[in-house]
């Protein structure tokens, strides 16, 4: 068992192998305990009840904290009364440990493949008055540092609730001693790290655009002083969410911390008549005491195989090119062809047709809703395109964005309700579109019938799904007044249903999320598809903070990375083509440019770019990634790739500008095997696990900008 249960001493503790999580029951309220390190199963707990045995509940560690009773703190929940009063007051009523893991009805959540993996507590609460009933569901897995969190709340009495305030988890730390860390930035800036020391007060993070947002991650960090990659205590929050999230602290006056996180509170609202249940997204809680490092790697483990989902789980993902920056939305299907064509002699194995081919699609301001081949462009259609393409060896890619309707679609004149809008109101555009109302069941069949018909005619073993805008004017015509403020959730859940209706069609589809790049990069989506479009901004220098940033939580499997033209589009920058295949080669490599337009020499390196990367591309996609080097910290890049059994390793190393005379550089390599030899295959230097982690790898000098550098170790006999 990783659940122990003291009934006479009402403490509950949930362990595994290097982790314990502790609540004990004070006068009736779930209170946090101890969360760290593991404790032995038969330790003497009762030390841990004395902190807070006394004292008024603005000073109690709750589990689930309210509003209205005595805690002045910021709360996990509140809800409205028939009668208008806002007051309840959540107290214990029972247990129960269950092996495995409950899925979680309409919402995307890590899973298990085998009820012995984990065991489930699951904390009942009830307020007798308002009859309200609160499951608080927490998941430890057995071999990982791992707990999922969720609530359920149900209406057992006859007058109608109104939930205000749902969030998925609340923990109360008995220190402030920590920094926050979390992942800022905007369109094509994404995953910017951002670190701060905790104060009194309350430091937040969020998301009202409708998606978890280019701007913040549903994702945050509590990092003890003086944790770095390699040391000390680290506890990550992540919330399997697709939607608006807010995540929280408060310092209050005597040093300790809250943190929350969950369903972003503001303009959401959720009836619960009786009889009805709301169920909250999951909060994915890690546990590190060994760094930042660490964290990561724990999360990568369980989103890339316990999250992540379909044949393509474990598969190698295959080496694309796209035509977006090599054509825009001026081609035809000679022109695709022939990228194609030069594709399949590189060794690329999928080529990805992305905007413009549907409807009347001449640039972004008509056609979406409109998912019907451009026979101006393409005179056989798809099906053509893609007989023509497989002629060459490559499978072939789409690129969709059903989510949207542009006003100049014939969608749009037949259906003008179906978009988000609120009667007597303007509707915002952005990029010349509306977003389509998918709390609507027809809406989404539509989507659904209008997919498959693509999908079923057209061979297509890839979907590129964007997304390129928020949400606006979030209302639907079909809810009620008084339920109005579920739109945004809804929406959501709308999604999430669609997504699981055509994956489960469609199995030998790899489906990869976009969000006009990394604006909905979160676990939610990666239950659907198990890779998301990292960002817009394809310039390689970029791409090192965004795709270290990313990693903090999602692991290389699931961050799309390509190769681009020079000047880069979005910065205008050159680098050489080596620079840009060695940052894009550290995910699910591809390029997205003009293959017809290489030179002999970049055809060449092209092509061993790609043969490389076959090679290489399992233990970047399924090895343990360690950060060596931070892009925000100076002008060097490193990280590494190292296999389950230590016996293989893939060093990255990037220098951004130029130094005169520049002092020796050692890179300390880490998660390798102290005891055994590596060969640098290449170059026949063999040196010790042990020496390569503690006195480092000695770089070579070249005095050029952009400089990369790839080292292949394997283990000796």
């Amino acid at each position: 068992m990783a659940i122990w249960v003291q009934e006479d001493k009402g403490i509950f503790h949930l362990q595994s192998t290097g982790m314990s999580y502790v609540i004990g029951l004070v006068n009736g309220y779930p209170a946090h305990l101890y969360w760290g390190g593991r404790l032995r199963e038969g330790s003497n707990l009762d030390g841990l009840l004395l902190p807070v045995a006394h004292g008024s509940l603005d000073r109690l560690p709750q589990e689930y904290p309210q509003y209205g009773t005595g805690d002045f703190r910021v709360p996990a929940y509140q809800a409205k009364l028939e009668d208008g009063t806002r007051v309840t007051e959540l107290r214990y009523s029972g247990y129960r440990v269950t092996e495995g893991k409950p899925e979680l009805a309409g919402l995307p959540s890590v899973y298990v493949e085998s009820p012995e993996e984990a065991d489930t507590l699951e904390l009942i609460l009830k307020d007798d008055y308002a009859k309200l009933t609160v499951k608080l569901r927490y998941t430890v897995y057995k071999e990982r540092n791992v707990i999922a969190r969720s609530v359920e709340f149900s209406n057992d009495g006859p007058d109608t609730l109104q939930l205000q305030r749902a969030l998925s988890a609340s923990v109360d730390f008995p220190a402030a001693d920590m920094d926050m860390i979390y992942l800022s930035g905007a369109w094509s800036r994404e995953a910017q790290i951002t670190r701060r020391r905790l104060e009194q007060g309350n430091s937040a993070i969020q998301s009202r655009r409708g998606m978890s947002s280019h701007q913040h991650n549903p994702f945050a960090a509590l990092a003890k002083a003086g944790a770095d990659e390699n040391q000390g205590e680290v506890f990550g929050f992540s919330l399997v969410y697709s939607g608006n999230f807010e995540a929280e602290t408060e310092v209050d006056p005597f040093g300790t911390t809250r943190f929350t996180i969950g369903l972003n509170s503001f303009d959401f609202s959720w009836k619960l008549e009786p009889g009805g249940y709301f169920q909250t997204p999951e909060a994915v809680m890690v546990y590190s005491g060994q760094g930042i490092g660490e964290m990561s790697r724990t999360y990568h483990r369980l989103y890339r195989t316990r999250l992540c989902r379909g044949q393509y789980r474990d598969k190698e993902r295959p080496i694309l090119v796209n035509n977006w920056e090599a054509t825009y939305f001026d081609f035809n299907t000679d022109k695709l062809e022939a990228i194609a064509a030069e594709g399949a002699k590189l060794g690329i194995e999928l080529f990805v047709l992305d905007d413009g081919w549907f409807g009347k699609r001449d640039a972004d301001n008509s056609s979406l809703g409109d998912w019907v081949e451009d026979l101006r462009k393409l005179p056989g259609g798809l099906a053509d395109l893609a007989q023509r393409v497989n002629g060459h060896g490559l499978k072939f890619g789409l690129w969709v964005e059903p989510e949207m309707i542009s006003p100049d679609s014939d969608l749009y004149r037949s259906h003008p309700d179906w978009c988000l809008h609120v009667p007597g109101r303007r509707r915002s555009e952005a990029r010349w579109q509306l977003v389509l109302d998918y709390t609507r069941a027809e809406v989404r069949q539509y989507i659904f019938e209008s997919l498959s018909r693509i999908f079923s005619s057209v061979p297509v073993t890839y979907i590129k799904w964007d997304m390129n805008r928020c949400l606006t004017e979030i209302g639907s015509a079909q809810l009620p007044a008084d339920r109005q403020e579920e739109t945004a959730h809804r929406y959501v859940l709308g999604l999430y249903e669609l997504l699981e209706r055509l994956t489960s069609a469609f199995p030998h589809i790899l489906f990869e999320s976009c969000c006009s790049g990394g604006g909905r990069f979160d676990p939610g989506m990666l239950y659907y598809m198990p890779q998301t479009w990292t960002s817009d901004d394809t310039d390689a220098v970029e791409r090192l903070k965004i795709q270290y940033g990313t990693s903090l939580v999602y692991p290389a499997s699931s961050m799309g990375a390509h190769v681009s033209a020079v000047p880069n589009h979005q910065v205008g920058r050159f680098t050489p083509l080596s620079f840009r295949g060695d940052v894009a080669m550290s995910g699910n490599f591809g390029y997205e440019l003009d293959l017809t337009k290489f030179t002999s020499e970049e055809k060449e390196l092209a092509k061993a770019q790609v043969a490389n990367y076959k090679e290489i591309r399992s233990l970047v996609q399924q090895g343990n990634l360690y950060r060596l080097e931070s892009p925000f910290e100076g002008n060097d890049t490193a990280w590494m790739f190292v296999s389950d059994d230590q016996r293989e390793a893939l060093v990255y190393y990037f220098r951004v500008l130029a130094m005169p005379h520049p002092p020796r550089r050692m890179l300390l390599l880490g998660g390798l095997n102290p005891d055994l030899d590596y060969r640098i295959e290449g170059s026949g230097e063999v040196y010790g696990g042990d020496c390569l982690m503690q006195a480092g790898l000695l770089l070579p000098e070249v005095q050029r900008d952009f400089v990369s550098g790839c080292y292949h170790l394997k283990a000796e006999g």
